[in-house]
């Protein structure tokens, strides 16, 4: 057995592990409701927001790469667009259930498409990414059919992939914007936050393409290590410029005089879990990745790409959930966090066992879904096709 096959064994069985443990918690959801939650009436977002968050990151991020050989025709990068768009299919739906599931009353979703209010930009989110979530399914299907050697129209792909990657940047955005309204919040409301969230996207599309070409994608092809190390100086580009904004963002509200910022930051830097910025989101998440990426025989390794790639994930799920979890956790008045007391009153806030476990159900299903997706669609041309189209 080669170690491609070794390593899609051992990720099946895991993803069905994690799976199980998933539907466990979605079972806990359902039948306890939110009482088994550790957010509350103070800290009202959790682990599936940032988890959200994150995961459409990864979706619309994965489209922007995909982008690259549908759409921009960039012929290094042939063969790669369509295991891209499947990344966004099997990606968009994760986000969308770990939003679900923070939803107080999930049979009412159907209301903002009978209902909409278009002024509101939550409800553009929701249709944003409905139509997303169809762009990409048609994308999809128009780059398996023209693998497979059947006629279709170009132009029609090339239209989709365009619609879509405006969508992709809106969407990406519009989260940020989402945050960034948040007026009583001040680390949230910067027009900064709007523009950071599509090179967030970004970041996350380059880091899954890692580990999607270090250790899925056929071996055989010769361009593998020149794509790695074109994807490895974009990511040391792109880990600069985050590097610039976390410096930014966390320095203007360090002197900034503002009591509140200030205190976000502190938290994130020195608080509880302040190990977990330096150690996990900025060593292993950035340091570590940006000293291998600028060192060639780590980039152009199929196996250390992919290695640098999930870090970079990691790295990228928590500084979503630093950019929720702090903030919420800093009272908007002096005083409240003694004012009243209770179980789901307070401001110190750790994911419970159930939001654990449906957020690994999700990442288990996902998992699961890539791998068949790789093992039973023909989402890779054939060599010759790839290089001549």
């Amino acid at each position: 057995m080669s170690k491609g096959s070794r390593l899609k064994t051992f990720l099946y069985i895991l993803g069905a592990i994690v799976l199980l443990v998933g539907l466990w918690g979605v079972y806990m959801r359902f039948s306890v409701g939110e009482r088994e939650a550790n957010y509350g009436s103070y800290i009202t977002w959790g682990l599936w927001v940032a988890m959200y968050i994150f995961f459409s990151g990864v979706a619309t991020g994965s489209f922007m790469v995909a982008a690259l050989d549908h759409l921009l025709n960039v012929k290094l990068f042939k063969g790669t667009g369509t295991v891209a768009l499947w990344v966004t299919v099997v990606t968009l739906p994760a986000a969308l259930v770990t939003i679900g599931m923070d939803l107080g009353h999930m049979e009412r979703v159907w209301k903002v498409f009978t209902q909409p209010n278009f002024n509101s930009l939550l409800a553009q989110l929701v249709w944003g990414y409905s139509i997303f979530m169809i762009i990409s399914l048609i994308s999809l299907w128009l780059a398996i059919q023209s693998a497979k050697g059947k006629i279709i129209s170009i132009g029609l792909l090339r239209t989709m992939m365009g619609i879509g990657l405006f969508l992709a940047i809106f969407l990406s955005g519009g989260i940020g914007a989402f945050l960034g309204l948040n007026a009583g919040r001040e680390s949230w409301n910067s027009a900064m936050l709007p523009a950071q969230f599509p090179i967030f996207s970004l970041m996350s599309g380059i880091a899954v393409m890692m580990v999607v070409i270090g250790w899925f994608l056929p071996r055989q092809d010769e361009r593998r290590s020149k794509q790695l190390r074109v994807l490895a100086i974009a990511m040391t580009i792109l880990l600069a410029v985050k590097a610039f904004y976390l410096w930014t963002d966390y320095s203007q509200a360090l002197y900034s005089g503002s009591p509140t910022a200030r205190q976000v930051v502190e938290i994130i830097l020195f608080g509880q879990y302040g190990w977990v910025f330096w150690v996990l989101q900025l060593g292993a998440g950035m340091l570590v990745p940006f000293v291998l990426l600028v060192l060639p025989r780590f980039s152009r390794s199929r196996l250390w790409a992919g290695i640098i790639g999930l870090l970079i994930l990691i790295g990228m799920g928590i500084a979503r959930a630093n950019i929720v979890f702090p903030t919420l956790a800093t009272p908007e008045l002096e005083g409240l966090a003694t004012a009243f007391t209770g179980p789901h009153l307070g401001f110190d806030y750790f994911p419970s066992v159930m939001e654990w476990a449906v957020v690994l159900g999700v990442i288990g299903a996902s998992t699961l879904a890539f791998l068949i997706g790789i093992d039973f669609l023909q989402l890779f041309p054939e060599k010759s096709q790839e290089v001549t189209q």
